[in-house]
């Protein structure tokens, strides 16, 4: 080889090394954000779940047996929390379902109104823990028809899941399924009432 074809070689590997090592890694970035962004958007449900729990708790502290609407309502010296709470139920209230703390789901869970308690979580999560007197109606089987397991579209369903994610898909879901009264409360991993496993 010449010494000038050495040198063009040299160069063109020299440039374009770099470039190669660049896409590389642009590569393997693109595939750990996606990753972190999927974990970052459970943690931040959670984290927005639990501030929410929070604010709801010390509303409900002050108003024994006020309605969801009065607690979230408040005064007009109230906080942003407790603004984003209310703008997150407006949401939901758009959506055709009515989001609620999971201490307003324990209160509701008690009165003896029909409601039906509905984790929507796939078949082998629910065994593995659910809240006592769940049924299993899994997210992504909720589709056109209403499900066979609520045949009663004017019965309270109170929703849930493992995070909040997919009681959210399927709150609206069932409310656009005809379903009058859904109530949507997050998900188990912060649930402190009963837990029973199997079925």
């Amino acid at each position: 080889m010449t010494k000038s074809i050495k040198k063009k070689w040299f160069l063109t590997v020299a440039l374009l090394l770099p470039l190669l090592f660049l896409l590389a890694g642009c590569a393997k970035r693109t595939d750990d954000e996606a990753t972190q962004e999927s974990d970052t958007s459970a943690s931040q449900e959670v984290t927005s779940e639990e501030s929410v729990k929070g604010s709801r708790e010390d509303s409900t502290k002050d108003s024994q047996g006020a309605t969801s609407e009065e607690i979230t309502g408040g005064s007009s010296e109230g906080t942003s929390e407790e603004s984003s709470t209310a703008a997150a139920q407006e949401e939901s209230e758009d959506k055709g379902y009515i989001q609620i703390s999971q201490e307003e789901a324990a209160e509701m869970m008690k009165r003896d109104d029909g409601h039906v308690i509905v984790d929507v979580r796939r078949p082998d999560e629910y065994k593995e823990g659910h809240i006592v007197g769940a049924i299993n109606v899994q997210n992504e089987y909720i589709l056109d028809e209403p499900p066979k397991s609520l045949p009663d579209k004017d019965q309270i369903l109170l929703v849930y899941c493992r995070s909040g994610r997919r009681s959210k898909e399927a709150a609206e879901k069932l409310a656009k399924l005809g379903y009058t009264h859904v109530y949507e409360f997050g998900g188990i991993i912060t649930w402190t009432g009963e837990v029973e496993t199997g079925r």
